[in-house]
């Protein structure tokens, strides 16, 4: 089985500073890590090679600095790794990544399989999947919690859906993207670390696509902008209450017969 996984290099903080003009995040000087998401999708990867074999590319967009985790995804056991990195990728909001990753795949092309992470810790959105599953006209199942395959043409999986488990059985190739708690990553080998230092890594640049206008990619090709990034609000600090369950419903109680229900406490 031919394998894609997609993955993301992004800021370790949660916090980070925006371009005003563009509204894209600032990730100069922020130290950089591999989603972790995306990590358990490689994990799914490497799971269902021990099943049923095969090979497993990685595909990466981003700076030159985002060979790093194609590195990582070698130590772990990734047989190929594409680092997809053009000024003209710059800024691209969901709509214009998942075209671009659409057309990386593409190139390479003939894969029975494309997992992805559910999300990035550094956008949230959880729509770079379908958007590309859409581009690829691919069965597209999120929230995956298991797959199991026994070398034939489709797969058995578990995703969740409102709170339940469901099985379903799908025809490659397909999309899926996973649950993180699913497919703890396992720790990189030493060895295989070693030897992924010396592994090419394959370059992807706008040149290389079949597309090659640039209003398709970057900001330009972008369908929203970002107008203001900031923290969640902090919560203050609660004294925790330990008491028996009468105790409790009274304390409860008195809190609600003093609440204004108009929006003031």
């Amino acid at each position: 089985m031919k394998i894609a996984v997609c993955m993301k290099q992004v800021p370790r903080t949660t916090e980070g500073n925006m371009d005003k003009k563009t509204g894209v995040l600032i990730r100069a000087g922020l130290e950089a890590v591999v989603n972790v998401y995306d990590l358990a999708a490689l994990e799914a990867a490497l799971q269902i090679r021990e099943q049923s074999g095969g090979e497993i590319h990685v595909y990466t967009m981003g700076p030159a600095k985002a060979e790093e985790a194609i590195r990582t995804a070698f130590a772990m056991g990734a047989d190929e790794g594409f680092l997809i990195t053009d000024s003209a990728f710059a800024g691209a909001d969901v709509l214009a990544t998942s075209y671009t990753l659409m057309q990386a795949i593409q190139k390479e092309g003939g894969y029975d399989l494309i997992l992805c992470g559910k999300q990035t810790t550094d956008g949230d959105t959880a729509q770079v999947s379908g958007a590309l599953a859409k581009w690829l006209d691919l069965v597209h199942l999120n929230w995956v919690t298991e797959i199991h395959t026994d070398g034939s043409s489709d797969l058995k999986v578990t995703y969740l859906m409102e709170g339940r488990d469901i099985e379903a059985r799908t025809k490659l190739p397909c999309l899926l993207s996973v649950e993180k708690d699913s497919f703890i990553p396992r720790m990189p080998s030493l060895k295989l670390k070693i030897s992924g230092r010396k592994k090419e890594i394959h370059h992807l640049a706008l040149a290389d696509f079949a597309d090659q206008d640039t209003s398709h990619y970057g900001l330009n090709g972008s369908a929203t902008r970002v107008k203001r990034i900031f923290p969640p609000a902090r919560t203050k600090r609660q004294e925790l209450q330990i008491m028996e369950k009468e105790q409790a419903v009274g304390y409860i109680m008195d809190i609600i017969d003093g609440w204004d229900w108009r929006g003031q406490s």
